[in-house]
């Protein structure tokens, strides 16, 4: 079992990663030290892999049978999904200013259910080490 959500904690923390460097290009286009055609490019290459990780994490809890943690996950999973379905998941070079307010608050929002997710995994890691031990 702690196998189990020391993988999760390690994949959240990627997605945090992730999603931080996707924060931190939007932040330097923002301030102009950065163009647009390299900002978007960069931001595009981490989608798909950010996109496969929480997709990732989402079944770990389901095949694990961490019911709560995967109704939690999933709704990102679920919006991932329309996002790549309407093909809004990558970022438009020509386009990138006017979207820079929307794109900098789905990222945050991003980070703030990664970081709850990064604290609930984090206690259930603690508590599963805890109750293995009083075994």
């Amino acid at each position: 079992m702690v196998f189990v959500w020391l993988t999760a904690f390690f994949l959240v923390v990627a997605l945090i990663v992730l999603v931080i460097y996707q924060l931190m290009c939007l932040a330097d286009l923002e301030f102009d030290y950065i163009n647009p055609f390299d900002s978007s490019s960069r931001i595009n290459k981490v989608v798909m892999p950010e996109f496969v990780l929480q997709a990732l994490l989402s079944v770990l809890f389901l095949l694990s049978g961490h019911w709560a943690m995967f109704l939690i996950s999933v709704p990102m999973v679920y919006y991932n999904y329309t996002l790549y379905q309407r093909r809004q998941h990558l970022v438009d070079v020509t386009e990138i200013f006017n979207q820079l307010g929307r794109e900098k608050k789905r990222r945050l929002f991003k980070i703030v259910s990664l970081i709850v997710l990064l604290f609930l995994s984090l206690f259930w890691m603690i508590w599963s080490v805890l109750s293995e031990e009083d075994e």
